[in-house]
Parts: structure tokens; C-alpha cells; sequence
């Protein structure tokens, strides 16, 4: 499937059969529910994948924003790994501005998702653990790559903390 294929997307989604064969490699597998390249890294390469509310098998799909460069991924892992999340639940609990702006991120995921078709069942469901959680660095990752700067905090922390640690830099190519 191609984003042309859908009619709703993001006018800056673009996708060729190339940028399949790239997810193909990158993720070790036939991507599914494409729609476009949602964030690409500098040398052109997806970074970022959008995908369909329902997959072509039927299934609901509520992660639109898939995190699919082999460095970005890897930086999250480690994140992760170090029980990150930890501290941004607590960071989460305690500062209401960074939780005001986490709901607004989870209304963001959902408008641009809904953008893409309604699904029933994943209705009112972002990712991530948005809005009351952190669960998915790769997730939030994704949206704050997709969405850009300032819409996802949490997001947007995870890259400036993979950026700080040399983890990886969405300026640079390591492809």
C-alpha cells in the first residue's frame, strides 16, 4: 500500500517501493499498514513509519507511529533497559506542566490518527502509555519525530537524553 492509496495522510508522507525495501531490511520484515515515511533521517532513509488504524488483516493497529531507524531503535532499547521510564513516571507524577503537555500529546496522537480512519476498538487509545504513563520509549520516540519538536515532552526528553549519551543523534546519519 502506498500513502496515494489511503487519500488521508500527511501531505509531507511520501513512500516508494525503495522506502519499503529499506523497512524491509530494517525491521527484518514485510512492513504492513504503510501509509508513508512519517520522519527520515538526514541521509533520506525512513526513520519513522505511518501506519493504518487497521492493518490489512483486519487487526486495529493504535501504534500509527512506528519507530523503525536501527540506531533510533536501539537508543530507546538501552533507555529502556536502564529503567528510564521509572524516573519519567515520577518526573510525570510530579510536574503538572510536563503532564498538561503529555495529555495534549495524547490528543495530538489521536487527531493524526484519526486523520488516517476511525477504528472502534482502539478508540480513545494513543501509545506509549499516554496519557497517565510512560511505557514506550520507541513509541513516544516515533510521535515526537513525526509530530516535531515540543509536542511530545516525554518524546522529545528520550532524544535529547539519546543525543546527550551518544546513543543516537536524529542529525546525524548512522545508517
Amino acid at each position: 500500500m502506498t500513502s496515494e492509496d489511503t487519500g488521508t495522510h500527511d501531505a509531507s508522507w511520501t513512500l516508494t517501493e525503495a522506502d519499503l525495501q529499506v523497512l524491509e531490511e530494517q525491521l527484518g520484515r514485510i512492513p504492513r499498514g504503510v501509509v508513508g515515511i512519517a520522519a527520515r533521517c538526514v541521509c533520506g532513509r525512513p526513520t519513522v513509519v505511518a501506519t493504518a488504524p487497521r492493518l490489512e488483516d483486519g487487526s486495529p493497529f493504535p501504534t500509527t507511529f512506528y519507530l523503525t531507524h536501527p540506531g533510533a531503535v536501539k537508543g530507546c532499547s538501552t533507555l529502556e533497559a536502564e529503567q528510564v521510564m521509572e524516573f519519567l513516571n515520577e518526573m510525570l507524577a510530579r510536574d503538572e506542566s510536563i503532564r498538561e503537555r503529555y495529555a495534549l500529546a495524547h490528543e495530538d496522537y489521536l487527531r493524526r490518527r484519526s486523520a488516517l480512519g476511525e477504528v472502534e476498538e482502539i478508540a480513545g487509545i494513543s501509545a506509549g502509555g499516554m496519557p497517565t504513563r510512560v511505557k514506550c520509549l520507541h513509541a513516544l520516540v516515533g510521535h515526537a519525530l513525526a509530530a516535531g519538536r515540543g509536542v511530545n515532552p516525554i518524546g522529545d526528553w528520550a532524544l535529547d537524553e539519546m543525543v546527550r549519551r551518544g546513543l543516537w543523534h536524529p542529525d546525524r546519519c548512522s545508517c
